[in-house]
């Protein structure tokens, strides 16, 4: 018996573990790369056909959006899921299969007219069809025999509708060992999803780290501190434009905006109009408003019983088609507009992007986490001009970041729920965090005597022993991928201008034929780089 880490190894995204048992693989997860982790264009890394079972821990995109793929390279089992997971990706894949062909679509254009090969899609919607045909449901403290041998027991990881941690029993022999994969790990108190549940002690935790290295800031009340970003952009005239993830994130941010139009907090423009401009978002959001019993928490489920509608509210427009969403960047009329992918590196966001980041008068907010070399990321570093649709569009828009509305644990939560497991495992495998972080996280359970450690891309460990049987090695990503991360270098060119800026300052007193020499080297470097 042993595990495979084929995901998320030093990474963030794309999601990919195998436990291998009683001659069964069984994958857990089947994410999607994303931004700067990309490798081999999302290629499958191993052979699916070799793979007897899936059990997803939730919908995100990270931790399913390769499910079709699997399917069309050779899969034929069953995906074992929560049924609110299941409800999300009926929707989710379809339109990630609709992504991936329209993509395709695009670049076979594009390279025809320089003379290449045509472009295949990743997968299409036949093969999202075929993968929702291999869904099976499953519920909450269910104890589900997967295979003679290998058992699998689902507990809430309250990070989103019908998020999973997966408590696997394994037996060989008459060895048995337990594996606990916790998914995406939520933070607490958020609305509509129940905290995280406790899940009993195993052997093994293979266990998520996004913000292992970090607190989230404490305190805030999110509709107040939102309503003011809200009011003081629209006494300007401008729009709040929100990436965010379609499915989770959008309706946690109409539940918190219902709650500032009810508490009058936005005093600029009370009546204030708010626009969801994603198809998906819109589909998963009739998905919250359905049945929740078993995954929402107490309030809302009063909420629901009532008959009240706990993410609707006046002025909530519903963009359906690509018509309706042009016409927003076509309307003067001061608006917040809610849009999809929360990372800014798809959809519809980017066309919202390219109208308002040139506009002082207009904010961006970013209400979730932006993994490295993503645009959204970019634009958090302080990037001061992006290429939209190959065109240059300055960044002059408010930008900000709501980190306490992220869906992830931090460090204090990540080491919460582990603790509430109560013995300690034999080991802690780190995954799903970029390696400083992954890292970081390791040392501080390594200080409370855990033995944790954190995998390499296809390492393989023993779970017999515990022993590593495979090294694995570094994430190798794509070279287009991995030039668009801006992370170190970005940092770099921050610092260097950072430097330059006290090099200014110190020729405050200077004489003006020093000053004047300076500033026109500064403005020769300007004008270099200013294309």
């Amino acid at each position: 018996m042993k595990i495979s880490f084929w995901g998320a190894a030093r990474v963030v995204t794309g999601s990919c573990h195998r436990l291998t048992a009683c001659g069964k693989n069984i994958l857990i997860d089947c994410g999607l790369q994303q931004g700067g982790d990309v490798y081999r264009e999302n290629a499958l890394t191993f052979d699916a056909t070799a793979i007897d079972a899936v059990c997803v821990t939730h919908a995100h995109t990270d931790h399913s959006g390769r499910l079709p793929l699997l399917v069309k390279n050779g899969f034929s089992g069953p995906i074992y899921a929560t049924r609110a997971t299941c409800d999300l990706l009926k929707i989710m894949l379809m339109d990630s299969a609709r992504i991936q062909e329209s993509d395709a679509q695009w670049k076979a254009k594009k390279n025809q007219r320089s003379g290449d090969p045509s472009e295949q899609a990743l997968y299409t919607v036949e093969d999202a069809a075929a993968t929702l045909e291999l869904l099976v449901p499953v519920s909450y403290g269910d104890h589900t025999e997967l295979f003679p041998g290998v058992t699998a027991d689902w507990y809430d990881a309250g990070h989103l509708l019908g998020s999973s941690a997966i408590r696997f029993t394994v037996t060989e022999e008459d060895e048995t060992r337990t594996v606990i994969f916790s998914g995406d790990i939520g933070n607490l108190n958020k609305p509509i999803i129940r905290d995280p549940q406790p899940v009993p002690a195993a052997d093994y935790v293979v266990m998520e780290s996004t913000y292992g290295d970090r607190l989230h800031e404490t305190g805030e009340d999110v509709p107040k501190d939102l309503s003011e970003i809200i009011d003081r952009t629209l006494a300007r005239g401008g729009n709040v434009v929100i990436p965010s993830f379609a499915v989770g994130r959008t309706q946690e941010l109409l539940y918190f905006i219902r709650e500032i139009k009810a508490r009058g907090l936005v005093k600029t423009n009370p009546n204030f109009l708010v626009y969801v401009d994603s198809p998906l978002a819109l589909e998963a959001t009739q998905i919250y408003d359905g049945d929740l019993t078993g995954y929402a928490d107490e309030e809302t489920l009063e909420l629901l019983k009532s008959g009240f509608k706990p993410i609707s509210f006046p002025g909530l427009k519903l963009s359906r088609t690509s018509e309706e969403s042009m016409a927003l960047n076509t309307d003067p009329t001061p608006k917040v507009i809610i849009a999809s992918s929360g990372m800014c590196e798809a959809g519809r966001i980017r066309h919202h992007l390219k109208h308002n980041l040139w506009r002082p008068e207009c904010s961006v907010v970013f209400v979730g986490y932006q993994s490295e070399g993503t645009m959204g990321r970019q634009l958090l570093e302080g990037l001061s001009s992006i290429k939209l649709f190959g065109e240059k569009i300055a960044v002059r828009a408010e930008i900000c970041s709501f980190k306490f509305m992220s869906s992830h644990a931090d460090r204090d939560g990540l080491l919460a729920w582990l603790k509430m497991q109560g013995e300690k495992p034999r080991k802690v495998f780190i995954v799903h965090g970029e390696e400083t972080a992954a890292l970081n996280f390791a040392e501080t359970l390594q200080t409370l005597d855990y033995t944790a450690e954190v995998p390499l891309f296809e390492s393989e460990y023993n779970l017999m022993d515990g022993g590593c049987l495979a090294k694995g090695r570094d994430f190798p990503r794509d070279k287009e991928k991995r030039a668009s991360g801006v992370s170190e270098v970005f940092r770099r060119l921050l610092a260097a201008l950072e430097k330059l800026s006290g090099i200014a300052n110190g020729y405050r007193q200077g004489a003006n034929r020093d000053v004047a020499a300076f500033t026109e080297d500064v403005e020769t470097l300007c004008r270099k780089w200013d294309k």
